[in-house]
């Protein structure tokens, strides 16, 4: 009887209480996962510490850029501040400086009053920090720092650089996350705003200063969140258990399992009627996990192949939910969406029919037949028709089930109403994926049967590393020609389609390193023509001289000419020759020194009919004896300059110190494994098949002679072009040693990322030629000819060439 009354009491409590009911009812169900931590660093708070670094440095920068637009902003400024009154002013100072004290008091006694201490707890820590930090900063710009950067915080007035009150208290507020409170929020930045307005009409802290105080503060407040942890606002599994009974769901059991690519949890949920559902959970901190490798792909690539960085709770909860029922009503094999509900207001919830299958990564490649393959076209075709591209085809993504039928999975990262790229790219990525397991032949044979050729010859100029997912580009690391060996199996299935090129990268990360190599270059060339009258150099450079420099520049022309038909043993016109060397001249604008050649040089010969492996072999063979030849001369020019003029010129310390530091980085770069690698792959990219083509010119003696005259010719055009410099400002110092510089600032030229070396040559030479003896004025004046009649003159008729012969059809 007992018994029955405590059952009849549950029954009537679980009529008068659904919720208490519901709580005790997920209380029983055990959930199987680890212990939630108490405390996360979230992402997020690391992102924003980041932030806000980069913003002081921004403001730094722009500050010392318009020194004096802040100064005469500061100075307007205050000088109408001094015409309020002076008792308004004292009120505002003393009313800032009260509540910039009070309010944070305030808000600290609210939370201990909603037993929130802790977090009050870490305000007090960054406060400390806070104050200790802008105390050490502020000394340190004081005594230490640049005087430029010492005039920006404190207007060259004895006062604090840095605020120590307002950046504690900018970090407390920071710390104990009052953005968060919209009230708090805009009553505590308006106390920070009349603070800074009153202390900077008050003459107690400049403009810049407030800024880089109130940046510091919050830099020092997200620090401290991260380094000490939030408190853990995920939901526990009981609280996803009460979510699934919502959506009128009975479960009897549940455990976490593997978390997806994305970090997001995973739970297999057992119902009451037997069945079982696989439960994704989207956890708000996590929403930015992975955000620095984003934001770098959303800026690099096209707008049409770019995701968004950033998306909310609630819409990547929906387009996840749009996707998986876009996908089930094309008909495609994917596990059932079979509900989605929020978990409170830090996380969502997507419950899908479990399916008992395996990824195909865990499948042996021999057991992945020719029916599982046309399987898995079959599926991409249903998505392709109805304009769904997937994104993520990878062994991930794509199942089997017991009976060795194909289910699409992970379809979050997919696109409803996709442009043709998108599919396009579905494709590509799809064939590289089954190339990688099972050969490119047969991905290329099965994908024809169920897509057609004419969908593969679509794919095929996005058969692209950077086009791929992060998995298949490390697996194509390992196996550098598949890529290859898929483009000539499309190309032999379509012959004769014609092949669009796509751009998908706005830019290339070399891209960045050139910008960045070519900004210090221009720097230091304005710092060598501030030292030196341009007028005064053209006016009283001995034209004579010039001329004969003038005429060896040309000569350097028709002797790159000479070398490279010397290494064809096709037969080429002269004359159209030397101009595809002066619009190499022109491309040297935009590409390092030792790209634009040979660019220029292998499309030539391609557009000549000479097949791109022979044309790329004549170009490296050419450039291979170019090295050997300056090796030489550079060791007979050495050897003649220290038996000769070993009195006029005598290598000085810095020279040895230069040396040397050239032998380490050579140690540095074949003795570190990845380097040796990088290295002998871009050498073997460039000599292949070079080997060949120099027996075949070997079997030629008047092509022999040719290559080796013209190979001769241009680096003693290019001597005599600098030695002519040289005299046309008086300077003398012997032909030899001439070479000697010169041939040394053209390896180092040759080496670096700049437009046609731009910054590294003239920083080589005029050191050179002042390390032999001319004065720095004389060597900067016959550098600056120099690097006109070689570098800057041949532009324009470069351009023209350029233009000529892309009009006809010879690039």
């Amino acid at each position: 009887m007992a018994d029955i009354r405590e059952r009849d009491d549950a029954e009537d409590l679980a009529v008068r209480d659904p919720a208490e009911a519901e709580a005790r009812a997920d209380r029983d169900v055990y959930v199987v996962e680890p212990l939630l931590p108490q405390r996360l660093r979230r992402p997020s708070d690391l992102l924003r510490f980041l932030a806000t670094l980069l913003a002081i440095t921004g403001v730094l920068v722009l500050a010392l850029v318009a020194k004096q637009t802040l100064n005469g902003l500061e100075k307007d400024v205050t000088e109408g501040a001094t015409r309020l009154p002076e008792l308004l002013s004292r009120v505002a100072t003393f009313l800032g400086g009260a509540a910039l004290l009070v309010v944070p008091a305030a808000f600290a006694v609210e939370r201990v009053f909603h037993r929130d201490g802790l977090r009050v707890a870490e305000g007090l820590v960054a406060a400390i920090l806070g104050m200790v930090v802008a105390f050490l900063l502020g000394q340190w710009t004081v005594t230490a720092a640049p005087e430029d950067l010492r005039l920006l915080l404190t207007g060259n007035r004895d006062i604090e650089p840095l605020n120590t009150l307002l950046t504690s208290v900018i970090a407390y507020s920071t710390a104990v996350r009052i953005s968060r409170r919209p009230t708090w929020r805009a009553l505590m930045w308006g106390v920070i705003g009349l603070y800074v307005l009153a202390f900077f009409t008050g003459y107690q802290i400049t403009l810049v200063g407030g800024i880089i105080t109130v940046l510091i503060g919050m830099a020092i407040g997200y620090g401290t969140l991260y380094g000490v942890g939030s408190p853990n606002t995920r939901p526990p599994g009981n609280a996803v258990l009460t979510a699934l009974r919502k959506l009128s769901f009975t479960p009897v059991s549940a455990r976490r399992i593997d978390d997806d690519h994305q970090g997001s949890r995973r739970y297999a949920v057992g119902l009451k009627d037997g069945t079982t559902l696989d439960v994704t959970v989207l956890d708000r901190d996590r929403q930015v996990a992975g955000l620095p490798y984003r934001l770098w792909r959303r800026f690099r690539l096209n707008s049409e192949t770019r995701r968004r960085a950033i998306r909310s709770l609630r819409a990547e909860l929906e387009r996840e939910a749009l996707m998986a029922y876009a996908t089930q009503a094309a008909g495609a094999s994917t596990p059932r969406l079979l509900g989605t509900s929020e978990i409170g207001t830090e996380a969502a919830l997507l419950a899908y029919e479990h399916l008992d299958t395996r990824p195909l990564d865990e499948v042996p490649d021999d057991e992945i037949t020719d029916d599982t393959l046309a399987q898995i076209w079959e599926q991409i075709s249903l998505l392709q028709i109805q304009r769904l591209a997937h994104r993520r085809l990878t062994g991930e993504g794509i199942h089997l089930d017991a009976a060795g039928r194909v289910v699409l999975t992970d379809a979050r990262s997919g696109e409803i109403a996709a442009g043709d790229l998108l599919l396009r790219l579905d494709v590509a990525q799809l064939l590289t994926y089954l190339a990688l397991r099972v050969g490119a032949e047969r991905s290329v044979r099965t994908a024809a049967a169920v897509m057609g050729p004419d969908a593969l010859a679509a794919a095929l100029p996005l058969l692209q590393r950077i086009a791929l997912t992060r998995e298949t580009r490390a697996a194509l690391a390992k196996d550098k020609g598949m890529l290859g060996a898929l483009r000539e199996q499309i190309v032999a299935l379509k012959p004769r389609s014609k092949v669009e090129e796509i751009r998908l990268e706005r830019f290339r990360p070399r891209t960045l390193v050139t910008i960045i190599a070519s900004a210090l270059a221009a720097y230091f060339l304005l710092s060598q023509l501030s030292r030196v009258n341009v007028v005064q150099v053209v006016t009283t450079a001995n034209w004579a001289w010039s001329g004969l420099a003038l005429v060896a520049s040309f000569v350097s022309f028709v002797a790159a000419a000479l070398m490279l038909r010397g290494f064809v043993p096709e037969p080429l016109p002269l004359w159209r020759t030397v101009l595809v060397q002066f619009a190499a001249s022109f491309v040297k604008l935009v590409a390092p020194a030792a790209v634009g050649g040979v660019a220029i040089n292998t499309r030539y010969l391609q557009k000549r009919g000479i097949h791109p492996a022979s044309a790329m072999a004549s170009v490296g063979a050419s450039q291979l004896v170019m090295l050997v030849f300056h090796i030489a001369l550079l060791l007979l020019f050495a050897y003649i300059t220290g038996a000769n003029t070993a009195n006029s010129f005598t290598p000085s310390r810095g020279l040895g110190v230069a040396l040397l530091a050239v032998a380490v980085l050579v140690v540095i770069l074949l003795g570190v494994p990845p380097l040796r690698r990088l290295v002998t792959e871009r050498m073997r990219r460039l000599f292949s098949n070079v080997l060949p083509r120099l027996l075949d010119v070997l079997q030629s003696p008047a092509k022999m002679i040719e290559s080796c005259v013209g190979t001769l010719m241009i680096t003693l055009a290019f001597i005599v072009c600098l030695d002519a410099c040289v005299g046309a400002f008086g300077g003398s110092m012997g032909f030899t040693t001439v070479a000697v510089v010169y041939l040394t600032a053209n390896a180092i030229g040759s080496a670096a990322p700049t437009p046609g070396g731009l910054g590294a040559v003239e920083a080589s030479l005029t050191l050179g030629l002042t390390v032999a003896g001319l004065t720095p004025e004389v060597a900067a004046s016959a550098v600056l000819l120099y690097r006109l009649l070689t570098f800057w003159l041949p532009v324009l008729p470069g351009w023209a060439s350029f233009a000529y012969l892309q009009r006809h059809e010879a690039l």
